[in-house]
């Protein structure tokens, strides 16, 4: 019963947050709010639930060193982002036609903070870091990368391009950087780093979302093996590679670190997560 009940506290934190930030997406300035709120939300509601349901210390969670793990995983997001975009651009399929809404990429922040935490907690501490208990890291990877990129096929423009896209370069990659830190604080911050390169800075689609109005005003044509068409950049093949290329570091790192959970070693997980720490 104890994952259901964490599923449940922050399934329910993350649907508050969610309408929240629907009611207010028109405003940039309470939307920075509601996003920010929201974010610092899910993570108490996080700690609360799994600190009281397996009766230890959210470890995955700590606040020794995570503002420097939320730093370097928004470099990271945003550096892997602007390579993907620089591809683009490079074989004219992204155009930019001038500066875009700076008050636009104000609510952006917020709105992908909040999403950024959100589905970290949801798809990383949650989903992977319980199956990883029984089927393993690599599996618990697989499984998790599916599931996560199934829910993005719900999007008004998705495709299965993107869907599939979605669980190889993010679903994979954000698992393995939980994998290689035993931290969720690099993963959000990568996370949210990539998301707001995409919508806040070069003002392109997110995950089959439909427009944003970021820094600049911009548009992409052109084959969707490329752009990754209505869906966004995120289906393009250059961010697919990108994504598996990272996942694969971040996997070298956990082998090293010996992070890697093997197959029904669920005892390993919580011995992990103390001396990763």
């Amino acid at each position: 019963m104890k994952p259901v009940w964490q599923i449940l506290a922050v399934g329910l934190a993350g649907a508050v947050s969610g309408q929240g930030a629907a009611a207010v997406q028109d405003s940039p300035w309470l939307s920075l709010l509601v996003g920010a709120l929201s974010a610092v939300l899910l993570v108490l509601v996080y700690r609360w639930v799994v600190g009281r349901t397996e009766r230890r210390p959210v470890t995955e969670l700590a606040r020794e060193g995570a503002p420097g793990s939320l730093l370097v995983g928004l470099v990271t997001g945003v550096a892997m982002f602007g390579v993907v975009i620089a591809n683009i651009y490079v074989l004219g399929d992204y155009e930019v036609h001038g500066f875009g809404s700076a008050t636009g990429a104000i609510g952006l922040v917020g709105f992908m903070a909040g999403a950024a935490v959100t589905e970290e907690l949801m798809f990383r501490g949650l989903l992977f870091r319980l199956v990883e208990r029984g089927l393993g890291t690599y599996l618990a990877l697989a499984l998790s990368g599916t599931v996560f990129g199934a829910v993005h096929l719900l999007n008004q423009d998705a495709t299965l391009l993107g869907g599939a896209a979605i669980a190889i370069e993010a679903g994979g990659m954000l698992a393995a950087a939980y994998a290689a830190t035993r931290s969720l604080w690099l993963p959000i911050g990568l996370h949210f780093g990539w998301n707001f390169a995409e919508s806040g800075i070069f003002g392109t689609e997110v995950s089959g979302n439909g427009a944003t109005h970021g820094l600049l005003d911009a548009s992409t044509s052109g084959a969707a093996l490329i752009t990754g068409g209505e869906f966004g950049p995120e289906a393009s093949v250059y961010a697919t590679l990108s994504g598996v290329l990272v996942t694969l570091v971040f996997l070298r790192v956990a082998r090293r670190r010996g992070h890697i959970v093997p197959r029904r070693r669920a005892e390993r997980v919580d011995a992990l997560a103390t001396l990763a720490r």
